[in-house]
């Protein structure tokens, strides 16, 4: 369970033009590695290359490093590599991939066995909770069970497993022949060892170990990585014995070490290469931000950008183009979809083929279909799509007749397929399940100049850099369409105004978790109900993974679309942040009121949006797309009332019934469209861009909630506790590998 910290670009062709130059050093000798000619059975016979199929690059790579050791008869270990064709997560629907070789639930209590963490508090948390092991993390584990079934059937006593992302550092045959020998005098034969790894990191306090000999150690746990270790006949017998796998596969070896003999090498002598992405999710991150242990500062990025473009679907109003639409968005499309018409701007640019186009994708745009002739001949590389099989599809169909490769049909049977569109746009599919979005029709336009409210004074801060951020253009105001129609008599509505005199457990959660840019962990009691309503208290404690406590309340119940407003009093600590907002993971969604102790003065009104279905992982971005508002008062000073106006095409920020904020589509960011949760807390930031210097001294200090009131669709009912805590910091990172 490498958590490793991505590296920036440089650094990794850095470490790209280190590892060709490796080339230019004499090459290595390793006498473990026996030759049938030269050695009987104590040597390493066999070479297993776990490999995915799409990625043939990475075994030519392993292919050139082995070509550089060579074995006791002096031929290239390269002679030696068998190919192990991994388990593809990829080629799975989301949350398909099982095997009987493996129970995909662990818990935090499993984590903090491997790697304890002295300075957290765990006690405090549900260390029992299950936690789901990503597809990647299945296909991993299922990948090294199904080399050691290969290798406990094989006639090669010991056999070296290898990952495809491993490089061999210069003292690898030396250090590598020195542990066998010493083995071998110690076991008065050959080697008598289950598992040897050659590739470990140990964790951040150090494995507890015993001593075998001078370069080999017993660990009792606490060795991450299984990028390469030897594997003896008894060894993958052992281990298949003691399936299933429960949790990621170098988590679950670790509980079993007492079960068999391990051993490691003095140092690791085969490592993991920087300049390659991980393809890998972990399934702890979450829980392990909720107890403080990680605060990467480190923003999450988008790494992949489509090449084919502009990309243009048409189709029969009942065949998923509002699916479709963000099916291309996940794949980091800037995408445009269900209205009549385009903004006169866009339009022109799009048809005159002119630099500045806001979109790279556009989607049942009804306008559109007449230029399609026009579109064919401004763009001859464009990628067509023609959704569902009735007239309308008929007739786009035939006016792309002669396109070529360049035209997609997705009929009732392909709809909802990432390979076909993948293929298509020539991407590799997101590991998230393809959306299924509420056909959305084509919206109508409205003037952005008609009805368009004085505003109070204010201006965009820095945004994040993503694919769903517009970035900022002169004369861009976003795309007003006109109210939907309300939603349905049956739909369920949640109505509520909540003097807070009380804490109602059935309404309200207690939040007792943290996130890496709060510098504090929210308590329990640090929330207390008094005449005047709430109070958010944050404090100087000693708490290990945090010096401060902090305060936080959560609804139970979800919410999609309405009003949310709270009538609350700020801390005017700089530092400190009060937050009132709602909030999702998976994907990352939220729409926040933040008053930060610096200036009180003013509100952050702020977005964040990642598109994709309820589950599905995206959650880039750590700042969103906040914009700064002068309130004209201190928020610090009285009461005074701050609400949320969510609509599925529009979001509005009032202040004591005033509107001082709105953004409607793209502007600069689509409309967060998933249910998310109501929070308000108080909270130390790292952010001093933020919230200025914390002012440790003028603690404790809190925030304080006289009213809350809720108008809005109740999603789906009380729902359990978030899985990760909610962030709404201007500093946020998002943690992803």
């Amino acid at each position: 369970m490498n958590l490793f910290e991505p590296l920036g670009v440089a650094r990794r062709l850095l470490h790209s033009l280190f590892l060709r130059a490796r080339s230019l050093l004499p090459v290595q000798q390793s006498m473990a590695f026996g030759h049938a000619v030269v050695g009987g059975r104590d040597h390493i016979a066999d070479i297993h290359v776990i490999n995915l199929d799409r990625q043939p690059e990475r075994l030519s790579a392993v292919r050139r490093e082995l070509d550089r050791i060579v074995d006791a008869a002096s031929q290239p270990l390269s002679l030696r590599l068998i190919r192990h064709p991994a388990c593809d997560a990829r080629a799975f629907p989301l949350g398909t991939l099982e095997s009987p070789d493996i129970a995909p639930y662990y818990t935090l209590a499993d984590q903090l066995f491997v790697e304890p963490q002295p300075h957290a508090l765990p006690a405090n948390f549900d260390l029992g909770r299950p936690i789901r092991m990503s597809d990647a993390e299945v296909a991993v584990a299922q990948s090294h069970i199904d080399v050691w079934r290969k290798i406990a059937t094989s006639a090669a006593p010991y056999a070296l497993v290898l990952e495809d992302d491993v490089w061999f550092e210069r003292g690898f045959g030396r250090l590598v022949d020195t542990a066998w020998r010493e083995m071998s005098a110690a076991d008065q034969a050959e080697p008598f060892f289950d598992v040897l790894y050659l590739s470990y990191k140990e964790v951040r306090h150090g494995a507890p170990k015993t001593s075998v000999s001078q370069s080999v150690f017993r660990p009792e746990r606490g060795l991450w990585y299984l990028s390469g270790y030897v594997l003896s006949q008894r060894g993958a017998e052992r281990l298949l014995a003691l399936l299933p796998c429960r949790g990621p596969v170098d988590l679950w070896i670790n509980q079993k070490f007492h079960e068999m003999d391990v051993r490691a090498v003095r140092r690791s002598v085969i490592a993991q290469r920087l300049d390659l992405q991980s393809t890998n999710s972990y399934s702890i991150l979450p829980a392990l931000s909720q107890i403080g242990v990680l605060n990467d500062g480190t923003p999450g990025k988008f790494r992949q950008r489509p090449t084919e473009t502009p990309v243009f679907a048409f189709g029969a109003s009942d065949s998923r183009l509002s699916s479709l639409a963000m099916a291309l968005s996940m794949l980091g499309y800037r995408c445009c979809c269900d209205l009549d018409a385009l903004p006169h701007s866009e339009l022109d640019r799009l048809l005159d083929g002119r630099h500045g186009r806001i979109f790279d994708a556009y989607v049942n745009v009804a306008s559109l279909a007449q230029h399609i002739t026009k579109l064919r001949q401004r763009y001859p590389s464009a990628r067509f799509i023609v959704c569902g099989s009735g007239p309308l599809s008929a007739e786009i169909a035939a006016l792309l007749t002669g396109v070529g490769q360049g035209v997609l049909h997705l009929d009732e049977d392909r709809a909802g397929d990432w390979r076909a569109l993948c293929e298509h746009l020539r991407l590799a599919p997101p590991s998230a399940g393809y959306p299924s979005v509420p056909g959305r029709g084509n919206r109508t336009l409205r003037s952005p100049s008609s009805g368009r409210p004085a505003l109070a004074t204010g201006k965009s801060l820095r945004h994040d850099v993503s694919p769903w951020v517009v970035p900022a253009r002169r004369g861009w105001e976003g795309i007003e369409v006109n109210p939907v129609e309300p939603p349905a008599p049956s739909v369920r509505w949640t109505r509520f105004e909540d003097d807070l005199l009380a804490i109602q457990p059935s309404r309200w959660m207690l939040r007792e978790d943290t996130f890496p840019g709060n510098l504090a962990l929210f308590r329990p009691a640090n929330v207390s109900a008094g005449p005047l309503g709430v109070e958010l208290q944050v404090a100087q404690a000693s708490l290990g993974v945090r010096n401060m406590s902090a305060a936080a309340i959560s609804s139970r119940e979800r919410f999609l679309y309405g009003r949310f407003e709270a009538t609350l009093q700020a801390t005017d600590v700089p530092g400190l942040v009060t937050g009132f907002f709602l909030h999702r993971d998976s994907p990352r969604q939220e729409i926040d009121v933040e008053i930060t102790g610096d200036r009180p003065d003013r509100i952050l009104a702020n977005v964040f949006y990642n598109p994709g279905s309820d589950g599905a992982r995206f959650d880039y971005g750590y700042r969103g797309t906040p914009a700064s508002i002068d309130l004209g008062f201190d928020a610090s000073k009285a009461f005074h009332t701050y609400a949320i106006e969510w609509e599925p095409d529009e979001i509005r920020w009032l202040v004591d019934g005033r509107l001082v904020h709105r953004r409607v589509l793209w502007d600069p960011t689509p409309i967060p469209h998933l249910p998310m949760t109501l929070h308000v807390n108080t909270w130390p930031t790292r952010s001093r861009e933020l919230a200025g210097r914390l002012v440790v001294h003028a603690l404790p200090a809190a925030a304080r909630i006289r009213r809350i009131a809720v108008d809005a669709i109740n999603a789906h009912g009380p729902c359990e506790p978030s899985s990760s805590a909610p962030q709404s910091d201007y500093d946020h990172s998002v943690v992803t590998a």
